[in-house]
């Protein structure tokens, strides 16, 4: 199957009179909601500021002309997309593609915003770049078998965000088809990210979306140049699908191109931690904010997951129950929603609190033939009853999705300490309307 020369036609020839409004609409969302997680990431996390102190000592201190977020000094696009992915990954809290199992918008609006500086692009082609870029990695995450590139230890947000990247920068620098399956072939080179960040909870998880704007940027800018990429990167006997899957799916990349779109199969997150554990959390939320128990009443609270479910937030359970950082985080969210009746970024203060890690205690995660990103509840109390409930699709999804106001507030929740944050929306939210990208990003410079 020609796959990297038809994903290459579309991507390069895809207009915003192409795309129906509710994609738009998503596109301006997925916009809005990284952005938020941006804003405050640039603050709150704890990795920023040696991300920030790195990048400068790579050639950040160097000005150019694009926006990394906090920064009052621009800096080259590649160096800008990378800061702002690490950024927008850092928080837990980024859009998710469930079919395809990764995070498409950490790699492609990083990468998109960066390069609309340096072209001067308009909101039309920004929006079409956005959403060629969504496909792309969709497609390809699909293609590669989420379950085979996961158990080969692989980070699909990275490996498959590089050609979403890829695919955003080559559109606003108006490559041909040619040029485009050109920066492809550039990109299969630089498609990486390990799972090994799940031994301690490390940044590298918060980098590599990062690594993948960057070299999507810098793929696209190297074919333009006419730089000669590997011809069949994707599909071919060594490419990307044959080299990172047991069991791709070629097909998937193409099927329904141009008439169904990635980015309205992508969900939104209304709680920072990973997707896996979300259904649970909804539940949790139901099973004790409706008043149907007490936590107090609960002797254990088991959480059913799948095998993907179980690799990244039920294991390994020591460390689970003990978590030092986000990423281990994952019993505690369930905690802190059964006592405190959500779970929020300002929420992970209670790390160290002794009756939310008393609560944790009791919560276990168990393999449980789910389907998707589901799960099952089970509490057993200490009068011997047993409650059980089950959530078939988490909230965000697009059967359940968050609505317009719902991002809003969750993008005034976290950068609403910015004086710019309301106007910074509304430029988002009329996003085809956007004559100078400048608008948007430059008042970044000064959250």
């Amino acid at each position: 199957m020609e796959v990297t020369r038809r994903l290459a036609e579309y991507a390069a020839g895809l207009r915003l009179a192409d795309i129906p409004a509710a994609a738009v609409q998503q596109a301006e969302l997925c916009v809005l909601d990284l952005t938020g997680i941006m804003v405050r990431a640039c603050h709150d996390a704890e990795s920023s500021p040696a991300f920030r102190r790195a990048v400068m000592r790579l050639g950040g201190s160097a000005a150019g002309p694009c926006t990394a977020v906090g920064e009052a000094q621009g800096m080259s696009a590649p160096l800008a997309a990378m800061l702002n992915g690490a950024y927008g990954h850092s928080l837990d809290f980024d859009d998710t593609h469930q079919l395809g199992s990764l995070h498409p918008g950490v790699c492609v609006i990083p990468a998109s915003l960066a390069v609309a500086e340096i072209t001067g692009a308009q909101g039309p082609d920004i929006v079409a770049a956005i959403v060629a870029g969504y496909d792309v990695a969709c497609r390809l995450g699909l293609a590669v078998d989420p379950e085979s590139h996961y158990a080969r230890g692989f980070h699909p947000t990275a490996t498959c965000g590089v050609f979403g990247a890829a695919a955003a920068a080559g559109r606003l620098l108006g490559l041909s088809a040619e040029r485009m399956a050109a920066a492809f072939g550039l990109a299969a080179s630089q498609a990486a990210g390990s799972l090994q960040y799940l031994e301690n909870g490390s940044w590298n998880k918060r980098l590599q979306p990062g690594f993948a704007a960057a070299r999507g940027i810098e793929s696209a800018i190297l074919a333009q140049e006419g730089v000669v990429g590997a011809a069949e990167a994707i599909e071919g006997r060594l490419g990307f699908l044959h080299g990172y899957s047991d069991l791709p799916h070629p097909e998937q990349a193409l099927a329904a191109l141009g008439s169904r779109y990635e980015i309205l199969r992508t969900a939104l997150k209304p709680y920072p931690c990973c997707r896996y554990a979300h259904s649970a959390l909804d539940g949790i939320r139901r099973l004790f904010g409706q008043g149907d128990l007490q936590p107090d009443e609960v002797e254990r609270l088991e959480v059913g997951l799948n095998d993907s479910g179980m690799r990244l937030i039920g294991a390994p359970e020591d460390r689970k129950r003990n978590p030092q950082n986000v990423v281990d985080g994952q019993f505690f969210v369930g905690a802190v929603a059964a006592l405190h009746g959500n779970m929020g970024w300002d929420d992970y203060r209670y790390l160290g609190d002794p009756a939310v890690h008393a609560f944790s205690d009791r919560i276990t995660a168990v393999p449980t033939p789910v389907q998707g990103m589901g799960c099952t509840i089970k509490a057993h109390l200490r009068d011997g009853r047993v409650v059980e409930r089950e959530v078939a699709t988490p909230k965000g999804e697009p059967e359940v999705p968050m609505s317009p106001d719902e991002v809003r507030a969750k993008f005034m929740d976290l950068a609403g300490g910015w004086s710019g944050a309301a106007a910074t929306a509304a430029l988002i939210l009329d996003l085809p309307a956007l004559a100078d990208v400048r608008r948007l990003t430059e008042p970044l410079r000064a959250v």
